[in-house]
């Protein structure tokens, strides 16, 4: 397996394998272009996006710029996906959001996962666990996004969250953790 193929797949890869590294730097060559785009520039915007992206679902998405993102292709965003300033995605694993979800300012998705041995970090050996966001979902500013955690439908995780668990559709969640508070 390369290690493209291995990181995919979960398993333990090379963060500085040649090829990874190579797609990492094409992929900020659009980004940074796509962050350059005057406002006004919306249809060209969504044309970046959709040759970065795996899949956008249709033509009403919005990610306010600065956008970030690694490799763009394991990110799938759903119908009237909005997200506001800064949003981040590790996206070394599938990263997948559903319908009419909302993203707030400074929000970070992470897939990506490093051991908490130092000698086994320093190899520059890690992993990568998808993230699901469901239906209908709000998530605040400020909000993280830990690796490997699905989000059900109709929820909305309260600003400056960390979502290190998974969180149950119908509900109200918040805090660092991040916790339910509240069942709709």
């Amino acid at each position: 397996m390369t290690e493209k193929e291995k990181m995919l797949s979960g398993e333990f890869y090379s963060a500085v394998d040649p090829q990874l590294l190579e797609e990492l730097t094409v992929v900020k060559e659009i980004i940074h272009d796509y962050n350059l785009l005057r406002p006004s520039d919306k249809q060209k915007a969504k044309e970046i996006l959709k040759g970065l992206l795996g899949h956008i679902a249709d033509d009403e998405i919005l990610i306010i710029q600065p956008f970030y993102c690694d490799y763009g292709k394991q990110i799938s965003v759903g119908r009237r996906f909005f997200a506001n300033f800064n949003f981040t995605v590790l996206d070394e694993a599938p990263v997948t959001i559903g319908d009419d979800c909302f993203i707030g300012p400074n929000v970070s998705i992470y897939t990506a996962c490093h051991s908490t041995d130092p000698i086994e970090r320093n190899s520059r050996r890690e992993w990568a666990e998808p993230v699901r966001i469901g239906n209908n979902v709000w998530i605040g500013g400020s909000v993280t996004i830990l690796p490997g955690v699905t989000i059900g439908d109709n929820v909305t995780i309260g600003a400056g969250s960390v979502v290190a668990k998974d969180i149950p559709s119908n509900v109200v969640a918040v805090g660092n953790p991040c916790r339910v508070v509240r069942v709709l």
